[in-house]
């Protein structure tokens, strides 16, 4: 696990460290300051921060995956490659480079460059899912994404994205196997079928938080 000492974190916002974080995460020098700010308020200016201190975000209480939120702070998959397991706690960049994947992209860059930003929201919304890390998620948590993504859209109310996401279930089934005789199993939803289903959803721009009366879509412009 990565662990940044606060300390060094007090300096100018021109600091070293304040820049590499700008490169790997897209946030401006100014964001970062807010943002550790945030962290040292939710770690009571401890080094790092736990599950606890998130649970305590009045601004997460009603929102229906709170749970899931919380444990995408602490999946290794979100912030290192090719390692899988949670942690017990973050330090700084990790928080950090989770908050990241909250953001619009920017307005000037390439299609390769919105695809490939594309791509990492959809991994991190799938590991979000994929919670035993076994690579798949089941039909109902794939439900439960599709209703989350168009009731957040506010053009739908609750229950017609419910509707549309019933639907969905049972389609993404017949996609990804076809017909199955009664006494089949399915395995779940791979990320590859996951990227073919999603394939028409503007998810972009959706995958957004208030935290602490921070909208991670504001901060990013």
């Amino acid at each position: 696990m990565i662990t940044i000492v606060m300390g060094s974190f007090q300096s100018l916002p021109d600091d070293h460290q304040y820049r590499t974080l700008s490169q790997k995460t897209g946030f401006s020098l100014e964001q970062i300051a807010i943002l550790h700010n945030r962290f040292k308020q939710l770690s009571q200016n401890e080094e790092t921060l736990r599950r606890d201190d998130l649970k305590t975000i009045q601004d997460l209480e009603s929102n229906p995956i709170r749970s899931q939120i919380i444990e995408a702070f602490f999946d290794s998959r979100n912030f290192q490659k090719d390692v899988v397991g949670s942690v017990e706690e973050i330090g700084f960049e990790e928080f950090l480079t989770v908050m990241s994947y909250f953001r619009a992209p920017p307005q000037h860059i390439t299609e390769e460059q919105r695809e490939e930003i594309r791509r990492a929201k959809l991994r991190f919304l799938f590991n979000m899912h994929d919670t035993d890390n076994d690579g798949t998620i089941t039909l109902e948590e794939y439900r439960h994404v599709v209703e989350e993504l168009l009731s957040r859209s506010g053009a739908l109310g609750r229950e017609t994205a419910k509707g549309i996401a019933d639907a969905a279930m049972l389609e993404v089934a017949s996609i990804s196997v076809g017909p199955m005789a009664p006494d089949e199993f399915y395995e779940g939803i791979t990320f590859e079928h996951f990227l073919k289903i999603l394939n028409g959803v503007e998810i972009e721009t959706r995958m957004n938080i208030h935290f602490l009366n921070m909208d991670a879509t504001v901060l990013c412009k």
